[in-house]
C-alpha cells in the first residue's frame, strides 16, 4: 500500500528525531556521490536521496564494519530501484567507508 505525503513526511520526521544530524549526513553524502544520477547539475533537489538514507539508517544497528554497510546500501539501492540502476556493488565502496565513518561517530 502506498504511502501518503504526510504518512512520508511523518515517517521522515521520526527518523530524524532518532538518528539527528546522521540522517541529514547520509543524505547528503548520497547526494553528493550520487551513484544512479539523480543529481542534474543542480543543488537545489539536495532531498533526493532522503527516502534511501532513511531506509539505511535503521540497518546500520547490524553493521559491523564498513562491508556490512557495503551489503546494506547496496542491497538498498537494489530495492529501491534494481539492480540494472543501482548498479556493482564496488560502486557503493567508497559511500560505505563514509557511512561508516559517520556512524562510528553517531554510535
Amino acid at each position: 500500500m502506498a504511502k501518503t505525503r504526510d504518512e512520508i513526511l511523518e515517517q521522515r520526521r521520526r527518523l530524524k528525531a532518532e538518528y539527528g544530524r546522521s540522517y541529514d549526513s547520509i543524505s547528503a553524502l548520497l547526494h553528493r556521490h550520487d551513484p544512479i544520477g539523480m543529481v542534474f547539475g543542480s543543488d537545489e533537489n539536495t532531498d533526493e536521496y532522503e527516502p534511501e538514507a532513511g531506509t539505511i539508517l535503521p540497518k546500520l544497528k547490524g553493521c559491523r564494519s564498513e562491508t556490512d554497510v557495503l551489503r546494506v546500501v547496496h542491497a538498498e539501492f537494489v530495492c529501491w530501484f534494481d539492480l540494472a540502476t543501482a548498479g556493482p556493488q564496488e560502486r557503493y565502496k567508497q559511500i560505505a567507508v563514509e557511512i561508516w565513518q559517520l556512524w562510528q561517530e553517531y554510535r
